[in-house]
């Protein structure tokens, strides 16, 4: 039967105004730059020039790379994070919760820096196996996180009913719960896939070729090469190519449960003898993804003392960082209101189509998405290339996503009668949304503005395309140091990253647990 009272709603005041409807166009618009910039400069350069360009060695050569790094990585991190969740989540493992954080700590280490301090330790690090190394212990965090999450809040009267039925507690890990954790599996594999294919530093110190690596090299060596525009292509179809084989994966199975399930907690299994052995897996991972780059930092800044603090440099790189990071957050967030209010007050077909839009774009490489813009400037707009506007425009389109996902909820807990009773007061709907609203998610839209602002905090490959000249963040003034091999210099960049980042990885893993009733 229809909701009564939700019909008015939806046939009355809550369809959004042409005006919002006509934001969430423009946005989702400018997110098309990139797959409308692909098609453009295929068209430009003729059939002929895109096959020369495509269908090569070189070409041939980073998709075997790529193939090969997402095929060892993924499921390194699958068995590393779904091992680490399990034995923090669902055993008696001493100092569980000191593990758990250590486990999502790695997120506030950017990639860039993972392989930077395993480069100083072991200079001959390189290749494949490397790459898989470093990115392992970079990335495994991003599919921890899901599926402890989802452990936390599994029903344990599933794996009780497996149990009854005889099952030995291996047979009920992988026949009960291992299918729950499948969407959350899928979801931060894609992520970890996505990032590979995006990361630039760490795969450059290691000196393994990819395409985001590919794409810089060509770019600094002939600015809006076809070179680099045709590479950039191939990489937003590996990128599509990703999220549909992710969406096979997963399926269409639904794993909701009817009912509230059991109200009691999951009880934790018993390690005995394999208390040593797991003590050393989670004390041996926290000590390669943190030890290694906190010894690392630690030991240039020791070499260094205060002579390589440079106030200068480092103060002007700082408050640059901020001041970009807080503008893209910003924006990024106004950006994504228009989307997130009709996704929470009008869903439909229309707009299920332009938050596909908005989301899509997150999943694209910084480095396609700086070469879109930096193409567009220089062929159509060149007074805007290499500006602060250019700059940020690329900010909003990378970190879009991350915006909606932290306003959307926050307006989806604002009560909708509060809006109709601000309404029957005589305030319009745009009044109503701007004072009611937008208020009670302001708490969300500030999380959305920080997310944003921490995720720029270490954006390099755009940042290095499109700053303009004289600007340099945190992360492009140690890239830039470490490229001249002055590892001492580019410690205290370094280190400054890491202490921006560290609240928001702590805040993550707090909500986390928070979603759990923990």
């Amino acid at each position: 039967m229809p909701d009564q009272a939700g019909a008015p709603a939806r046939r009355g005041w809550v369809l959004p105004h042409p005006s919002v409807h006509a934001l969430a166009g423009l946005v989702a618009l400018l997110s098309l730059l990139p797959l409308g910039f692909v098609a453009w400069v295929t068209y430009d350069v003729g059939w002929e020039t895109v096959r020369a360009l495509v269908f090569r060695d070189r070409v041939g050569g980073l998709l075997v790379n790529t193939a090969l790094l997402e095929a060892t990585s993924i499921p390194a991190c699958i068995l590393l994070a779904v091992s680490l969740a399990w034995l923090t989540e669902r055993t008696d493992l001493p100092f569980a919760r000191l593990w758990s954080l250590l486990s999502v700590a790695p997120l506030a280490v950017p990639a860039f820096v993972h392989s930077y301090a395993w480069i100083s330790l072991v200079p001959g690090m390189r290749g494949l196996w490397s790459a898989t190394f470093v990115s392992t212990l970079a990335y495994f965090p991003f599919l921890y996180l899901p599926v402890a999450a989802t452990l936390r809040r599994l029903d344990p009267a599933i794996e009780d009913a497996a149990a009854s039925l005889g099952l030995d507690p291996w047979r009920v890990f992988f026949r009960a719960v291992l299918p729950q954790l499948k969407l959350a599996i899928a979801g931060g594999a894609l992520l970890i896939a996505l990032h590979l294919l995006s990361e630039y530093g760490l795969f450059v110190m290691i000196r393994f070729d990819t395409f985001a690596t590919a794409i810089v090299d060509q770019f600094q060596s002939a600015y809006n090469s076809p070179a680099a525009n045709m590479l950039g292509g191939v990489l937003i179809l590996c990128c599509l190519l990703l999220m549909g084989i992710e969406g096979l994966w997963r399926g269409s199975e639904r794993y909701a449960r009817v009912g509230a399930g059991a109200a009691r907690p999951a009880q934790r299994r018993r390690l005995r003898g394999w208390t040593l052995p797991a003590l050393l897996l989670v004390a041996g991972t926290a000590a390669l993804s943190l030890g290694v780059p906190f010894y690392t930092l630690g030991r240039w800044l020791w070499l260094g003392g205060l002579s390589i603090w440079q106030a200068g440099p480092l103060g002007n790189a700082f408050v640059q960082t901020i001041l970009l990071s807080l503008g893209g957050g910003i924006l990024a967030t106004l950006a994504a209101a228009p989307m997130a209010w009709l996704s929470v007050r009008a869903p439909g077909r229309l707009q299920r189509i332009l938050e596909a839009c908005h989301y899509y774009v997150g999943s694209l490489p910084g480095v396609v998405v700086a070469l879109a813009l930096v193409s567009i400037t220089v062929r159509l707009i060149l007074p805007l290339y290499q500006t602060f506007a250019t700059l940020l425009v690329a900010y909003v389109l990378l970190f879009l996503p991350r915006a909606m996902v932290g306003l959307r909820a926050s307006l989806a807990q604002a009560p909708v009668e509060l809006e109709r009773a601000a309404m029957a007061l005589g305030r319009t709907p745009g009044q109503a949304v701007r004072q009611v609203t937008f208020r009670l998610a302001a708490p969300g839209a500030a999380a959305s503005v920080a997310l944003v602002a921490l995720g720029i905090t270490n954006e390099l490959t755009a940042t290095l395309m499109l700053a303009p000249n004289g600007v340099e963040t945190l992360a492009t003034r140690f890239w830039s140091l470490t490229s001249e091999i002055d590892y001492l210099g580019a410690a205290p960049y370094a280190v400054m990253m890491v202490v921006l980042s560290l609240p928001l990885t702590l805040a993550l893993h707090a909500q986390s647990k928070r979603t759990a009733g923990q």
